[in-house]
């Protein structure tokens, strides 16, 4: 029988992140998408206008609802959340739903490249704090690891160019699994350099078994929707019995080649990356 996951995340119109993203990956590679949306935007707020339409009020039901109907999901996956009052709410759908066999994977969205994103609050931050300790699996950026682990990003990114700025991140992924009781840790689009000078992209991975990095080179800019790509091909490929490895190279394989298309025909970040036609690698 297929298995069903809930995906817990934002649904925007234009721009393919969030929802969007997410409900094509689990799709292709066998998993049945149960959208739970925490707001309803016509376009991803990069976009220089937007409406939102806030969905605090309406998540209650799906817990009572799908408790009434005896629905039991295989894997629950949390996005971005607006406010702390969500943060609760995501808590109590968990709480509810969560057997031993469930596999939760929390993507702690609240900034990048050093700078909290809009919403971000110290209240919200320690609610995430309270999310990642009931997840097996997280995907922070390294912002979002700083924040997580309460070390300064300005500082800790001094080190970018020293040798063992990596081994670095291997130890903020040791303290967040140790902190926060978290399986996997899987630091997300490290910018590095390799020793010949190339600029690459880096994905540090730390579970009780091992730790290793994925990269590839840094393609274009910074787009929408790469992270809840990553993430849900994550999540996907762990919940069909995918080993950690094979996941991780798989998820930046389909990235990496979504990326070229991307960059080759010059579209704005805003509007997200070319991955529908490449969703065949993740079969």
């Amino acid at each position: 029988m297929t298995k069903k996951a809930v995906l817990i995340n934002d649904l925007s119109g234009l721009g393919k992140c969030s929802l969007t993203a997410a409900i094509p990956v689990l799709s292709v590679m066998g998993i049945q998408a149960c959208p739970m949306p925490t707001a309803v935007l016509t376009s991803q707020t990069g976009f220089k206008s937007f409406y939102c339409n806030d969905c605090t009020d309406k998540l209650d039901y799906y817990t009572s609802e799908w408790k009434n109907l005896g629905f039991q999901p295989d894997g629950i996956y949390t996005g971005f959340l607006s406010s702390e009052k969500q943060v609760d709410k995501i808590l109590d759908f968990i709480n509810s739903f969560e057997t031993k066999d469930t596999l939760v994977l929390v993507d702690p969205v609240m900034g990048d490249g050093g700078r909290t994103y809009s919403l971000f609050t110290e209240a919200l931050a320690s609610k995430m704090k309270k999310l990642v300790a009931v997840a097996d699996v997280i995907t922070p950026n390294l912002t979002e690891c700083c924040i997580l682990n309460d070390v300064n990003y300005s500082e800790f990114i001094k080190n970018v160019e020293k040798p063992d700025f990596m081994d670095k991140v291997a130890e903020l992924g040791k303290a967040l699994m140790k902190r926060y009781g978290v399986k996997i840790v899987i630091v997300t689009g490290i910018e590095h350099k390799n020793t010949d000078g190339t600029l690459q992209i880096q994905n540090l991975i730390t579970s009780a078994d091992e730790v290793f990095s994925v990269s590839c080179e840094k393609i274009g800019g910074s787009y929408s929707g790469t992270g809840d790509l990553f993430a849900s091909v994550m999540f996907s490929g762990l919940l069909r019995g995918d080993s950690l490895r094979d996941t991780v190279n798989l998820a930046v394989k389909f990235i990496e080649t979504s990326l070229h298309d991307t960059v080759k025909l010059n579209i704005d970040r805003n509007e997200g990356i070319e991955f529908e036609k490449h969703l065949n690698i993740l079969l």
